[in-house]
C-alpha cells in the first residue's frame, strides 16, 4: 500500500463517520481528484470485497475489510524496507550484504543504498552506528541501545495506526513470542502490581509489556543484557521476581538478572502509581521544588486551582520517574495525545507551561506524549473544581397537586444533581414567566412563549424527559460558552489583522507574518514572536485538523489581539496539516478571557462542516467574522 491511500485508510479509520472529499483533501494537502484515486486503489486491493463506501455524504471506512487490508500489507513503503533492513540488522552480527539484499528483495541496489541512509538517520543520537566494509553494512551498538531501536520501530508503526499485537509482533520482529501470550502476561502483571501496591497506568503497561516481549525474544536469541546495571531497592526487588515468574509462564523464557532488573525500573518509572504513602518512594527534594514552582506559575498564568498538595506530590512523583525515563532515553507513549489536544486544549495548554518550566530547570526536552500525562494530571485535578462552573440552574413550574412538584423535583435531583440545581419551585398555574432568570424552566405547563431555555415536562417523568432535559442542559451550556466567545472575539479581532490566501511557509515564517501586523498595531513586540515560535518548537499548536493557535507562554502582549490566516490549500503544520491559523497575543489584564478564546475556538474548528462553511464564505475579514458569529449562535 502505498503512502497516500495507507493515510486516507487512517483519516477514515479515525473518523466515526462519513468523510468528504474535500475534507480529505485539505488533512492531505492534495485534491479531490486524487483522493477519489487513493479510494479506487484501496477498493481495488480489497476486491471483491469494498474496503471504503461512496455516498452522497462522502466516504466511509468499511472498518473490518479495511483494517485488515492495512494490516496484511507488506513492504510496500519506504518504511516498511526500512524496518525490514533494521530487522536484519539487528540479527545479523556479521551485518548485511547489499548486493545479496536487493537481489532477495527484487529491487534495485540504489533503493538499499537509500534504505540504509535512513537507517543512518533513523539511529542518529541512539548510542547505535553503521559500520562499511564494502558492501557489507554492519549495526554496532550496546544490547540496550537495540533494545531502544525495536522499540522505536514499533512506536512508528503505532502512530501510524498499526496497534494490533500481530502487526507490532511481526514489525519488530518477535519470532519466538506467541501472540496469544501477551493477554494473559498483562492481567497478571496487573494483579501482580496491584497486589504489591499500585495503581497500573494502562495507557503505559502495553509498552512496558512490549519491552518485556522484547527483552524475552532477545534472550533467546542469545542477547541478554550482562550483568546488572542498577543497585535494586526491596521494591525493585520484588517487582524483578514477578517478572522473572510472568516470563517464564507465559513467554517461555527466563531472563537473566540484568534484564528483570531493567525492567523492573521501566515498570516503577513508567506504568505504576504507589496507592499509599508508605511505600519506600523518596521524592528528590529539588525536583519537588522544581515542580512546586512551575505549578505555581502556571496556577497564576491561567488561573486555575491546582496548587494542592496532593495533586504536587503526584506530579512530583511523575516528573521524578520522567527524569530516569530521560536519563534512559525511555520515553512513554501516550496513545491519548491526538484525543487530549483536541479536547481540552487550555488543560494541555497548562501542561505545556509546566513542561516548559520543568524541562528549563531539569535541562530536559519533554515532548508531546510526555505532556499528555502531564495534562492527564491537571485534568484530574480540575475535573474535582469543574461541578461548580458547569452546573445550570433551574425553576420547576408544576401546578400544586398534592406532592407531585415534590416528586418532580426529586425524580430530577436524582436523575441530574451533577449537572442541573434546581434553585426554584413555582406551583401557581400562571406564575410570572418574565421573572424567571434561571438557566433552565422545566415545566409541566405550557408557557405562552416557549424559548430555548424551556422543557415541556409530563409531570411523572420517564428515562426519555430526564434525557430531552440533559439535552437542552448541554445546548445551554455550550451556547452560555459561546456567547461569551463572541463578546471576546469582537474586540479582539482587526481587519489589518487578517492575510488570506496565506502562502505555505514554515511554521515560524507563517508566525513571523501573521505577527508583522500586530508589531505594526502596536500589539506585540519581535520579542514576543521569538518567544511564540519558541512555544511551537516545544508542542505543535494544532488543536484541531484544521486549525493552529500559535502563542506565546507568557502573556505580555500591550492587549489581547487575534491575527488570523486562511489557506487556500492546508499547510503542514506539525504532523498535521491546517487551514486557519490564528496567532493570539494575550495581556496580563485579559487572562480570565483566555480559557474562553482557546477553548471555545478550538471546539468551533473542531466540526467539519463548521470548517467548510467558512473556507467558502469567508472570502475577506468581514465575511470570515460574519460567518465565524453565525457559527457560534449555531
Amino acid at each position: 500500500m502505498r503512502r497516500r491511500p495507507e493515510q486516507v485508510a487512517s483519516l477514515l479509520l479515525r473518523a466515526e463517520g462519513w468523510v468528504t472529499a474535500a475534507s480529505l483533501a485539505d488533512s492531505l494537502g492534495v485534491t479531490p481528484r486524487s483522493v477519489r484515486s487513493y479510494i479506487s486503489q484501496l477498493n481495488a486491493r480489497s476486491a471483491p470485497r469494498t474496503a471504503v463506501e461512496s455516498g452522497p455524504q462522502g466516504y466511509r471506512a468499511e472498518r473490518a475489510v479495511l483494517a485488515r487490508l492495512r494490516a496484511e500489507s507488506e513492504s510496500a513503503t519506504p518504511q516498511d524496507r526500512v524496518h525490514t533492513l533494521v530487522r536484519e540488522l539487528l540479527g545479523a552480527d556479521a551485518g548485511v550484504d547489499i548486493h545479496r539484499t536487493a537481489s532477495l528483495r527484487h529491487v534495485s541496489e540504489a533503493t538499499v543504498e537509500s534504505d540504509v541512509a535512513r537507517v543512518r538517520d533513523l539511529i542518529a543520537g541512539s548510542g547505535l552506528k553503521l559500520q562499511r566494509s564494502g558492501s557489507r553494512v554492519m549495526l554496532v551498538g550496546d544490547e540496550l541501545a537495540q533494545r531502544r531501536l525495536v522499540s522505536q520501530l514499533a512506536h512508528q508503526e503505532m502512530d501510524a495506526g498499526f496497534a494490533d499485537i500481530a502487526s507490532l509482533r511481526r514489525t519488530v520482529g518477535l519470532k519466538s513470542i506467541d501472540p496469544g501470550a501477551f493477554s494473559p502476561f498483562k492481567q497478571d502483571l496487573t494483579t501482580g502490581l496491584g497486589e504489591q501496591g499500585y495503581y497500573v497506568n494502562e495507557l503505559a503497561v502495553s509498552d512496558v509489556i512490549l519491552h518485556v516481549a522484547i527483552a524475552a525474544d532477545r534472550v533467546t536469541q542469545g542477547r541478554a543484557l550482562t550483568g546488572s546495571h542498577v543497585d535494586p531497592t526491596p521494591a525493585q526487588q520484588r517487582v524483578a521476581e514477578l517478572l522473572d515468574e510472568l516470563t517464564l509462564r507465559h513467554f517461555g523464557t527466563r531472563v537473566g538478572l540484568g534484564d528483570v532488573h531493567h525492567l523492573a525500573s521501566l515498570i516503577l518509572t513508567r506504568a505504576v502509581i504507589p496507592k499509599g504513602e508508605d511505600l519506600e518512594v523518596g521524592l528528590d527534594p529539588h525536583i519537588e521544588s522544581v515542580v512546586r514552582r512551575a505549578v505555581q506559575h502556571a496556577a497564576e498564568e491561567y488561573l486555575v486551582d491546582i496548587y494542592h498538595d496532593d495533586f504536587l506530590r503526584r506530579l512530583s512523583l511523575h516528573v521524578q520517574n520522567l527524569v530516569h525515563r530521560a536519563k534512559e532515553q525511555a520515553w512513554s507513549r501516550n496513545p491519548l495525545t491526538r484525543s487530549l489536544k483536541a479536547a481540552y486544549p487550555m488543560v494541555f495548554e497548562v501542561a505545556v507551561s509546566i513542561a516548559s518550566e520543568v524541562g528549563h530547570h531539569l535541562q530536559l526536552s519533554i515532548g508531546d506524549d510526555e505532556i499528555a500525562y502531564i495534562a492527564m494530571h491537571v485534568g484530574g485535578r480540575l475535573e474535582r473544581n469543574r461541578r461548580s462552573e458547569t452546573v445550570l440552574t433551574a425553576t420547576i413550574v408544576c401546578p400544586g397537586y398534592y406532592e407531585l412538584h415534590e416528586l418532580l423535583r426529586s425524580r430530577i435531583d436524582r436523575s441530574l444533581g451533577a449537572s442541573v440545581e434546581v434553585t426554584a419551585v413555582e406551583t401557581e398555574m400562571s406564575p410570572d414567566w418574565g421573572a424567571l432568570t434561571t438557566d433552565l424552566v422545566l415545566t409541566t405547563v405550557e408557557p405562552p412563549v416557549p424559548d430555548e431555555r424551556t422543557v415541556l415536562l409530563p409531570p411523572f417523568l420517564t428515562e426519555a424527559d430526564t434525557e430531552r432535559i440533559a439535552a437542552a442542559a448541554a445546548r445551554r451550556r455550550r451556547a452560555r460558552r459561546l456567547a461569551r466567545l463572541r463578546a471576546e472575539l469582537e474586540h479582539y479581532f482587526d481587519p489589518h489583522a487578517f492575510v488570506r490566501p496565506l502562502q505555505a511557509m514554515s511554521e515560524p515564517e507563517v508566525i513571523r507574518a501573521l505577527g508583522a501586523p500586530l508589531i505594526e498595531l502596536g500589539v506585540i513586540d519581535a520579542d514576543y514572536i521569538d518567544r511564540a515560535i519558541a512555544r511551537e518548537a516545544m508542542s505543535s499548536t494544532a488543536f484541531t485538523d484544521a486549525l493552529a493557535v500559535p502563542h506565546a507562554l507568557k502573556m505580555t502582549a500591550g492587549r489581547t489581539a487575534l491575527s488570523v490566516g486562511v489557506a487556500e490549500s492546508s499547510l503542514r503544520w506539525g504532523e498535521n496539516r491546517v487551514q486557519f491559523v490564528v496567532l493570539v497575543a494575550f495581556s496580563e489584564e485579559d487572562r480570565e478571557a483566555f480559557q474562553t478564546i482557546f477553548e471555545q475556538l478550538v471546539e468551533v474548528f473542531n466540526e467539519r462542516d463548521s470548517v467548510q462553511r467558512l473556507l467558502r464564505r469567508g472570502t475577506n475579514f468581514t465575511d470570515f467574522l460574519d460567518e465565524l458569529t453565525a457559527l457560534i449562535d449555531g
